[in-house]
């Protein structure tokens, strides 16, 4: 029986070290895979996402960028970050030249990724300008706690909680300290949770601590995330990082355009650096709205299918 060979790379996104960061899966090809074949093979990789490049006429390309798809171990994306930073910087190492510009058309549609050199021997930094945010329902300080295990204490209450989208809907959770994040994992339901999230516009949460516990080079501010979701807990979330950018510029947690780094994946040991930024026009709506980072490629395997 002839078999349909499917190569694939894992890459860490959001990092400059191996085994850190968010892991991906790419396919380089996906020609002949039907979406229930690309669905039960992200199930099997049992990564946050996998990520699927669909060939097409290069002139296509050229006008509408690189056709991507994003799917998670049950169900395919509409935009999410990690798997459009990894994927964009997986593509940009298949030139023989450096490349500052790779476009990607994902279900949201067409999303800009720009790379900068870091140096010799060190993976390039990309940057993805997402969509502009849209904001939506404030949720209830004492609704949210119940359903995410927290005392209502733990969260802020001189910021609102409120669903932010740039192409996927989170709730940004602002909380007080690093030690009410740190106790987030014991009495967390995602059962609760998913409970709550049907009557909200949200699709997930995203935990926000201003208090980070360390500054680090090169960013004005420095702060920590979250974000646990059906497949367990998440080392890297850009798009809640772009979601988040957009919640700080807007309740002016950050100032706009001000650098800011989301550190999240601590807690599970795999640290992922987020740099994100958003900016303020004159008439008070956010725009440019921007998530960047590092990705290493850590292995290469291929599917064999009959």
């Amino acid at each position: 029986m002839s078999m349909r060979r499917y190569p694939y790379v894992v890459v860490d996104v959001f990092t400059d070290q191996p085994m850190q960061g968010n892991q991906l899966a790419v396919f380089a090809k996906s020609d002949g895979l039907s979406d229930a074949e690309m669905q039960a093979i992200a199930r099997e990789m049992n990564l946050s996402e996998t990520t699927f490049i669909v060939q097409r006429d290069p002139f296509v390309e050229r006008e509408r960028g690189i056709r991507v798809r994003i799917f998670t171990v049950n169900e395919e994306l509409p935009f999410a970050g990690h798997p459009t930073l990894g994927t964009a910087a997986y593509i940009s190492t298949l030139s023989s030249f450096p490349i500052d510009r790779v476009e990607l058309e994902l279900n949201v549609g067409k999303i800009p990724i720009t790379f900068e050199s870091r140096g010799e021997g060190k993976p390039a930094f990309g940057e993805m300008r997402q969509r502009d945010p849209e904001f939506g329902q404030v949720h209830d300080r004492e609704t949210i706690a119940r359903a995410v295990g927290l005392p209502a204490a733990d969260i802020r209450d001189d910021v609102p909680i409120q669903t932010v989208s740039t192409g996927f809907p989170f709730a940004i959770v602002p909380v007080k300290s690093l030690a009410a994040l740190g106790r987030l994992h014991e009495n967390f339901s995602w059962r609760a949770v998913e409970k709550f999230m049907k009557s909200t516009d949200a699709r997930f949460i995203y935990f926000l601590c201003a208090d980070a516990g360390e500054s680090v080079p090169g960013a004005d501010k420095t702060v920590r995330a979250r974000m646990i979701f059906y497949s367990g807990e998440d080392p890297a979330t850009g798009s809640a990082a772009g979601c988040a950018a957009a919640w700080m510029a807007k309740h002016k947690v950050a100032a706009s355009g001000e650098r800011v780094l989301i550190q999240q994946g601590i807690e599970m040991g795999r640290r992922s650096h987020l740099h994100v930024r958003a900016d303020v026009a004159a008439d008070g709506k956010v725009v440019n709205v921007r998530v960047g980072g590092q990705s290493v490629i850590m292995a290469r395997g291929e599917f064999a299918l009959p």
